[in-house]
């Protein structure tokens, strides 16, 4: 029995694969809105908190418009527990890609002129550096 469990395995892994390539595409799509969420706040607060107080306070706006949006839709129905607990969870476990996502942000607004201008660029570089680690997180850590 035992030898006919790596087959069976590999053939579990082969019909999940479609539905985690679905969930990590709705992922992707939760990110997109909150990349818009993120880069609207940081051009909204620059003038008044500068890019990087900016940076923090459109981080924590966009991670909770993510949290909330991969609750009701990529991970609906998975995890447990009061909402404000998983919201935590969710800060909680995604601060490796928060210091990825940031330290991407900082490193450009800091060292490339274009994005100190326009830091949409720094914004998108910060996303693309958090999601994968983001997702993987949010699988095992959140909405389990």
């Amino acid at each position: 029995m035992t030898l006919f469990a790596p087959a069976r395995q590999a053939r579990l892994r082969a019909l999940l694969a479609p539905a985690l390539v679905a969930q990590f595409l709705r992922f992707g799509v939760v990110g997109g809105l909150g990349f818009v969420i993120d880069t609207g706040t940081v051009y909204a607060l620059r003038a008044r908190l500068g890019l990087y107080g900016a940076g923090m306070v459109s981080y924590l706006v966009a991670a909770s418009a993510n949290w909330a949006l991969n609750r009701a839709w990529t991970f609906r129905g998975l995890g447990s527990g009061p909402a404000h607990r998983q919201w935590a969870r969710f800060l909680a476990a995604n601060l490796v890609g928060f210091v990825l996502n940031r330290g991407a942000y900082a490193a450009m607004v800091t060292f490339v002129p274009l994005a100190a201008r326009q830091p949409v660029f720094a914004t998108a570089a910060g996303a693309v550096a958090g999601m994968f680690v983001n997702f993987a997180l949010s699988r095992r850590l959140v909405f389990i």
